[in-house]
């Protein structure tokens, strides 16, 4: 009885050995920098050890503007930057520029749950380019613009 105990144990650890040298090799043979690996992996090993991923996700929301809010709201907005949690986004006329403010807390919670990663706190609205009236010959510098030429 008791050899048969020893035996068992000893095919036990011999199996188990086998088993953990495999796995070791196959290890060491994926750790070798010469071999080829899938792009996949590579790319993604690369996101990870240079925590890209906020980045990447801040990336994907610019480009997929017109997804993340919808055609309509998309097709009246841009947004032009993305810094330390606040979005910057430039309105298609003053009065979009108007409604997006007024809906803001809606656009932050459709920016978090359809852009995860994203990091987007506050959101600015901006109008549209109005032209400058501080250029030309008739100009006062420090005056206040178009409400001195227009009495």
């Amino acid at each position: 009885m008791k050899v048969d105990l020893a035996r068992e144990l000893y095919k036990t650890w011999r199996d188990n050995s086998r088993k953990s040298h495999a796995r070791d090799n196959q290890e060491t043979q994926r750790l070798k920098i010469d071999d080829p690996q899938p792009l996949n992996a590579a790319l993604s090993d690369l996101v990870s050890t240079r925590d890209w991923r906020q980045g990447i996700a801040e990336g994907s929301l610019f480009i997929e503007w017109l997804t993340v809010v919808g055609p309509e709201i998309g097709a009246h907005s841009t947004p032009i930057a993305l810094v330390d949690g606040l979005l910057t986004i430039q309105a298609s006329s003053s009065a979009w520029a108007t409604q997006l403010t007024l809906m803001s807390s809606n656009l932050l919670s459709t920016i978090s749950n359809s852009a995860p990663g994203a990091l987007v706190e506050e959101i600015v609205v901006l109008p549209p380019n109005a032209p400058s009236w501080k250029k030309g010959i008739r100009t006062i510098r420090n005056s206040r613009g178009p409400r001195d030429t227009y009495g």
